[in-house]
């Protein structure tokens, strides 16, 4: 698990792929359990629509709603 990520409600945290051809997962982060905004978290999969609790690992980023926007201008 990784304890450098920091997060907030409504952030995006987006799981890389590990194997040419497989997709990147992404889930819309519901709740930061750990202290100062830390992992786990409570996510929805974009994918799947289900909610779980994730402790991301070193293939994870998290993403801001307004970083996603920018970069897609």
């Amino acid at each position: 698990m990784r304890s450098d990520l920091k997060a907030r409600a409504g952030d995006r945290l987006v799981i890389h792929a590990h194997r040419l051809g497989e997709h990147e997962r992404d889930a819309e982060i519901l709740e930061t359990l750990g202290p100062d905004g830390g992992p786990p978290f409570r996510v929805r999969w974009s994918d799947s629509g289900e909610e779980t609790l994730h402790f991301p690992g070193s293939d994870a980023a998290v993403e801001r709603p307004a970083r996603r926007a920018k970069a897609a201008h």
